[in-house]
């Protein structure tokens, strides 16, 4: 995989649950749209729409839809929000969540405060098995439980299996924020009942910011209002000069407006890689990267804040170091090339499937000079 990335070896990139790098074939991708537009105009823009429904079919393959099942939005907080602000609400009604989401997958539920919705949050420090204490803050009035898959600070991995056929059998609909998990862990509705799916392009995928998908069960598709409305967004949307219109029928309708075209090439190029890789083995890798990262971190006496059973985690591996401010030794990190985040008071380190174990040594070896001060 080295011959893919051009980072450079200076950089110990360990940050892909904020902004992962492209790969060698997504510049080129983008070079070459670039180099079309700038000589030809939009000579070739039938060839550019094919690359675009290219990415559909991979975006519709990572989580097992169907192609037409797949609308593309400009981030996690954009799809979000037209499932929240789409779905039919009374006074009364409740959501349940976590308290430590990222604000993406908290604010927009809360924002149906006044609306008389109330969103009601676990706090996953004080739980033990949050499927079954999420399930025990629902009550008669609760219509949807909203989680992230992956928790973005210590990385915590929920069991959607468990959650999602919970919810089926309650009448309660599931909405995941996948975008920590999708491009690391396989994932599959078959196996994960959910009915709403929202992922940004730009962290584990390996893409660009300003696109990633939104699945709405096809069932579910006409009981959402819409919010957005558009030329894009119509059952025939090449029929420019009708007058009567209606939405269209599958994920599309969901899109209102011109697609972001310079992004479909990117994030088609990025998948492409994804996808010859294979995701059972970028998640066979991933986890020996993530193992051994903890087993260094156990012979420094770090404490480590990310679950230590396999089933619940994914990529992201936080932790602390006794006695020392987590945004002192962040700030050390960066300034020497170790590209990680500080999440509270832990640090985060998210290698991928592609990094070199001797990144993550050398990632380590960096913290310990840093210590010895």
């Amino acid at each position: 995989m080295d011959e893919e990335f051009l980072l450079d070896p200076g950089i110990c990139h360990l940050n892909h649950a904020a902004v992962g790098p492209w790969p060698r074939r997504t510049l080129a991708a983008v070079r070459r749209f670039a180099e079309e537009n700038a000589r030809w105009g939009s000579l070739h823009y039938p060839a550019w729409l094919e690359i675009e429904q290219r990415l559909r079919a991979r975006l519709a393959g990572l989580i097992g839809a169907a192609p037409t099942d797949i609308a593309l939005v400009k981030n996690t907080s954009e799809g979000l929000s037209l499932i929240a602000q789409g779905l039919s609400w009374q006074a009364g009604d409740s959501i349940v969540g976590i308290a430590q989401e990222f604000p993406s997958n908290r604010i927009v539920w809360q924002a149906l405060a006044d609306r008389g919705v109330v969103w009601r949050a676990l706090d996953l420090e004080r739980c033990a098995d949050p499927e079954s204490e999420l399930m025990a803050l629902c009550d008669a009035s609760t219509r949807l439980i909203a989680v992230s898959w992956v928790q973005y600070a210590a990385g915590l991995r929920l069991d959607l299996a468990r959650l999602g056929s919970w919810c089926r059998q309650q009448g309660i609909l599931l909405c995941v924020d996948a975008i920590q998990g999708l491009g690391a862990v396989p994932f599959d509705l078959g196996r994960y009942p959910a009915d709403f799916v929202v992922a940004d392009g730009h962290k584990w995928l390996l893409g660009p910011e300003g696109l990633g998908l939104l699945y709405v069960r096809p069932e579910l598709r006409p009981r959402l209002r819409l919010t957005e409305f558009g030329w894009h967004m119509v059952e025939h949307a090449a029929a420019f000069e009708q007058t009567e219109w209606q939405p269209a029928l599958d994920g599309r309708r969901f899109e209102c407006g011109s697609p972001n075209l310079l992004g479909a090439h990117a994030l088609e190029a990025s998948l492409s890689l994804l996808a010859e890789v294979g995701l059972d083995e970028i998640w066979q890798r991933l986890q020996r990267r993530t193992d051994h990262l903890i087993n260094l971190l156990d012979r420094r006496g770090f404490e480590l804040l990310t679950h230590r059973a396999p089933e619940r985690r994914a990529g992201i591996i936080s932790f602390r170091v006794p006695g020392r401010p987590s945004s002192e030794l962040y700030a050390g990190l960066m300034r020497r090339g170790v590209l990680c985040a500080q999440r509270g008071d832990g640090l985060r380190f998210s290698p991928h499937f592609y990094t070199p174990i001797e990144a993550i040594e050398r990632a380590l070896q960096i913290l310990d000079k840093l210590l010895a001060g």
